[in-house]
């Protein structure tokens, strides 16, 4: 039988903020970090997967907002000054402060 994941506001939190760490210092890129919550999803309990759903956009809403009021205060901060873009041909993407993260239920 598939090891079942434990499933708290904390655990949800912890495993989307592991996977952000992991994509920001290059460890993993977007489609593994998506492997990675499909596999994850996997192990949820189906009868837990509505708990899980809502601790996961919370989770990511709240990062969302904490990413834009970041870069809001970069912009109004007087001595930081923009540095022209990275040569890179994908540039991140970040919502916009009024758009809700979208999670897709996985179907195991």
């Amino acid at each position: 039988m598939p090891q079942e994941v434990s499933i708290s506001y904390q655990a949800v939190k912890s495993k989307v903020y592991k996977l952000i760490d992991a994509l920001v210092e290059g460890a993993k890129t977007e489609s593994e970090v998506q492997e990675s919550m499909e596999r994850w999803w996997k192990l949820i309990h189906p009868a837990d997967r509505p708990v899980a759903q809502k601790y996961l956009l919370m989770v990511l809403a709240r990062s969302s907002s904490s990413l834009g009021a970041i870069a809001d205060g970069l912009v109004t901060f007087k001595e930081f000054r923009p540095t022209p873009q990275p040569a890179s041909e994908k540039l991140p993407k970040l919502p916009s402060s009024d758009s809700r993260p979208q999670v897709t239920t996985i179907q195991a």
